[in-house]
């Protein structure tokens, strides 16, 4: 019989978080355990889920990027009732499964919108018998807490109910604690599992033809400010006889992409954004992007010459520090947010395709299978060495 592991998972505007989690889930599979994936947010077209037990809760998103606010799937505010019921539905599903693991991603470091179902979640964890591993999910840089309290919060949650504390992450590039000033604390739980990117399968065929500029506009509102900016530039650099694939969000309503499309001149593709993006990076000389997680390590494994403009709206930290570190390294060509424009993002196209390709960085990507072999190991147990039951 297949020892049972549960992750939990809220995307709440982008969905970099939802693909990380996937990528272990899928780690997990190969290594026989039976996967069980409880998904918060919004449906994703083309997220592959096969092989994994999927269950998709009443989905929820954030109404805009100060995260203050959750909306149903309709649109309508959520209610105490819509609560309940959300409650309830994860516990089921808990008490369903009986994971030996179950892993929360973000919490407690972040996903405080939810704790009206997690820290419900925690307690039936301790009541469990046996109890189960509690495990977190972290990628590797916080968004900065406006209350410094908010980190005390954290630690506490970390310290009385987690067991593990995975960072999807290299020290040696960011350590935890840059971001996470109680890491300390919380020393002898945390784990460095190294970045967790997605492989790029092998190209259906040979393609012909030159190599093209990809562009990801990301999840995030600054998206089609990304997209105009380069569609603007594009004739501005060196690589404008070169195809330009141009990938929209998810959240940008049909009638605007199709405007896009249309506005777009011979040799310039506007489309949704494709599950299969690690392939394209096969056929890519350069992206640009905002420097979200997935997408910046993406390109980095891949050897593409990346030019990041990190976002800085609403609250968003997280994509111009890795931005910055990563620049301080060489490793990219980044154009703050507030210089983006078609001029200068032309000039950083120039100044990246000067360079040599990506990949010089020594950074560790094993991520996902270095996280489900620690999963593994302690799924081996019926619970944590020194728990009550």
């Amino acid at each position: 019989m297949k020892l049972p592991v549960m992750l939990y998972v809220q995307h709440l505007l982008g969905v970099g978080h939802l693909h990380r989690t996937v990528r272990i889930a899928h780690a997990l599979r190969e290594l026989d355990l039976e996967v069980t994936l409880v998904s918060g947010g919004l449906p994703v077209p083309g997220l592959n889920t096969d092989g994994l037990t999927f269950v998709q809760l009443p989905s929820v998103r954030a109404a805009d990027e100060s995260f203050s606010a959750l909306l149903k799937e309709n649109g309508s505010p959520v209610d105490e009732p819509w609560r309940a019921m959300r409650r309830e539905a994860l516990l089921a599903a808990f008490q369903r499964i009986r994971p030996r693991v179950l892993v929360t991603e973000m919490f407690p470091f972040g996903r405080r919108q939810m704790r009206f179902e997690l820290l419900p979640l925690l307690e039936a964890v301790r009541a469990a018998q046996p109890r189960p591993w509690l495990v977190s999910s972290v990628r590797d840089i916080l968004v900065q807490a406006r209350d410094p309290e908010r980190y005390r919060e954290m630690a506490e949650l970390a310290e009385d109910h987690f067991d593990r504390v995975l960072v999807h992450g290299d020290p040696g590039l960011i350590p935890f604690a840059r971001t996470f000033p109680l890491a300390e604390r919380i020393a002898g739980k945390l784990y460095h599992t190294g970045y967790v990117v997605g492989e790029a399968p092998p190209p259906p065929g040979a393609r012909g033809g030159e190599k093209e500029v990809l562009v990801s506009t990301g999840s995030r509102e600054g998206g089609r400010h990304l997209l105009e900016a380069a569609l603007a530039a594009r004739p501005l650099t060196a690589l404008s006889g070169r195809p330009w694939r141009i990938l929209a969000s998810l959240q940008l309503p049909m009638e605007q992409l199709r405007r896009y499309e249309q506005q777009a001149p011979a040799g310039v593709t506007v489309e949704r954004f494709r599950p299969d993006f690690t392939a394209l990076l096969r056929h890519a000389e350069l992206c640009i992007s905002q420097g979200g997680y997935n997408t910046t390590m993406e390109v980095l494994r891949a050897g593409v010459r990346p030019v990041l403009a990190p976002y800085t709206g609403g609250r968003d930290s997280e994509q111009a520090l890795r931005a910055q570190l990563l620049s301080e390294r060489g490793a990219v060509v980044m154009l703050p947010w507030e210089e983006l424009g078609p001029a200068r993002l032309a000039e950083a196209v120039d100044e990246a395709f000067a360079r040599p390709p990506a990949g010089r960085l020594r950074v560790d990507m094993n991520g996902a299978a270095a996280s489900a072999a620690l999963i593994r190991e302690m799924a081996r147990f019926p619970s944590p060495p020194g728990s009550a039951n």
